[in-house]
């Protein structure tokens, strides 16, 4: 969804940061880069090469496939980018790549500095992050880092796809924002060395990589994640699957990492065995709050699960995990993208608020990644990103919920506030004040 303005894009952020002043500006930036997406000149791409790069870890997160990507761009562009500092006096800001062709945010040289320029103002410098020495080594097998356990959020976060597929997709169930096949399907064409999935033994071994070269302990948690398994892959159930991965990290690293799991809402009993293996944090995402929405937009989750039964079971997974350790993600903006969401951005803040109240009343933390329409997805195919203003407006609610309920900030994204948060899909934390305590492990 798009809206008719006449404005630029600094019009824009800066009329929404005079309407909500109490949201950091570089919050709404983040919101808003993370929305349209961001290109980067010959100039800024020939030194990136030389940084962090994207690893593609589980989405293509970019607004445009591969294919359009004529000068190289995925596989010269950064990870992700640090903004601090420039004419705005930006307090640290870490932001995910998406990249998107002639994006009015632009990445570029000036005097020997890389500047990111908003429709030719300049906005903030721009720092990369140094391609980590595990980075470049292999497994004995020749297999990189890069493809079995990346890392993001400027290093806080190990990221373990270990199934680069989902079980929904090619019966019409996938989620409609999702493009973790095709994203697939796109790495392999383009000559990723991608695996469908990745063995506990490999995984242990770049885990085995990471531990000895990351000597600053920049690495703090792991995520295991993948796509969802609707009855067996290899021969086992998703619980199963996925604990498996677990048990053996607890085991050969105990107390190393903050252990995290993204998988579906499942039943007490595979939440148990989750548990026992040592998992701390359980996202069981439930993607969209308003039951229509859910059923359209969710369709493999709403007809294996449902919609009330999914509810229940987050619900159900405080008592195991405790509350603030059970974090389930929405994709802020679906709710208001065509032909099938709100077409108010107030009706759109209403139904979200709505879901948030509903979990803080609880303790459980929702969190939320920035809807970025990725064109192989259903829902991304022919439309642009839902208005800024919805963004702006959900940072105060989402914050405003946390406080009235008197909640910490949830754990496992490192620190809170604005000039320290490194979480880079979305900018909850860079919203929160920086003495916001957060919920110990």
């Amino acid at each position: 969804m798009s809206t008719t303005s006449t404005k630029t894009r600094l019009d824009e952020v800066d009329d929404l940061s005079r309407a909500y002043p109490d949201v950091p500006p570089e919050a709404i930036f983040k919101e808003d880069i993370l929305r349209t997406g961001i290109d980067f000149s010959e100039d800024a791409l020939r030194i990136s090469s030389g940084f962090k790069p994207k690893s593609y870890f589980i989405f293509s997160f970019d607004r445009r496939p591969i294919a359009g990507l004529e000068r190289g761009e995925h596989l010269r562009a950064p990870e992700e980018v640090a903004l601090e500092g420039g004419p705005r006096g930006f307090r640290r800001t870490v932001v995910s790549v998406r990249l998107l062709p002639g994006s009015p945010y632009l990445v570029d040289v000036r005097d020997g500095r890389l500047e990111l320029l908003v429709e030719g103002v300049p906005v903030a410098s721009v720092e990369l992050q140094d391609t980590p020495r595990y980075y470049r080594r292999t497994l004995a097998n020749g297999k990189p880092i890069t493809e079995m356990a990346p890392t993001i959020e400027w290093g806080y976060l190990v990221y373990l796809t270990v199934y680069r597929k989902c079980q929904y997709f090619g019966f019409q169930e996938e989620c409609q924002f999702c493009d973790i096949n095709e994203n697939y399907r796109q790495q392999k064409a383009a000559g990723r060395p991608y695996n469908t999935v990745k063995a506990v033994d490999e995984i242990l071994e770049a885990l085995q990589i990471i531990d000895e070269e990351d000597v600053e302990r920049r690495s703090k948690a792991y995520t295991i994640t993948g796509g969802s398994i609707t009855e067996h892959l290899r021969g086992k159930g998703e619980a199963e699957f996925y604990a498996a991965y677990a048990r053996a990290i607890n085991a050969r690293f105990p107390g190393r990492w903050i252990s995290k799991v993204v998988v579906q809402a499942l039943p007490r009993e595979d939440l148990l065995a989750f548990r026992d293996a040592g998992v701390q944090i359980y996202h069981p995402n439930y993607e969209v709050w308003d039951a229509r929405l859910f059923s359209v937009l969710c369709p493999g989750k709403d007809r294996y699960v449902g919609r009330g039964e999914w509810i229940r079971r987050v619900v159900d997974a405080a008592e195991i995990f405790g509350p603030s350790h059970v974090i389930p993600n929405f994709v802020a903006g679906i709710e208001l993208a065509r032909p099938h969401g709100f077409e108010r951005i107030e009706d759109a803040l209403a139904s979200t608020g709505e879901g948030l109240e509903f979990f803080m009343s609880k303790g459980i933390t929702p969190r939320f990644t920035t809807w970025c329409p990725e064109p192989l997805s259903v829902l991304g195919r022919d439309q642009g990103p839902t208005p800024l203003a919805y963004h702006a407006g959900l940072l105060r609610l989402w914050r405003e919920t946390l406080q009235r309920h008197k909640l910490p900030a949830p754990p496992g994204y490192g620190e809170p506030g604005p000039g320290r948060a490194v979480f880079s899909v979305s900018a909850f934390m860079d919203a929160l004040p920086v003495d916001t305590p957060v919920a110990a492990v």
